[in-house]
């Protein structure tokens, strides 16, 4: 997954200022974010503090590091599954 050039603060920081009133355009434009990326995390993080940002961050970084644990644990048992079955 590729990481995010704006940290959670920032991101929280962009959003306030759509609520405060500034249009997309402007927003996209002095920030050189997309309209696509910017309300993609007013969906995902929107009425969100930078708080609570990071920590969902830190659980979707945790998540991933998971998922590339149990697939390597799952790519082993298979291999050894293979190789006693070769044994046998």
């Amino acid at each position: 997954m590729k990481r995010s050039k704006f940290s959670p603060t920032q991101i929280a920081k962009i959003l306030k200022e759509f609520e405060q009133g500034k249009s997309v355009e402007e927003i996209s434009r002095e920030h050189g974010i997309s309209r696509a990326a910017f309300y993609k995390w007013r969906q995902r993080y929107g009425g969100m503090d930078a708080s609570e940002l990071k920590r969902i961050k830190q659980l979707e970084e945790e998540n991933a590091r998971l998922k590339r644990m149990y697939a390597n644990l799952a790519i082993k048992l298979e291999t050894a599954k293979y190789i006693i079955e070769k044994k046998l």
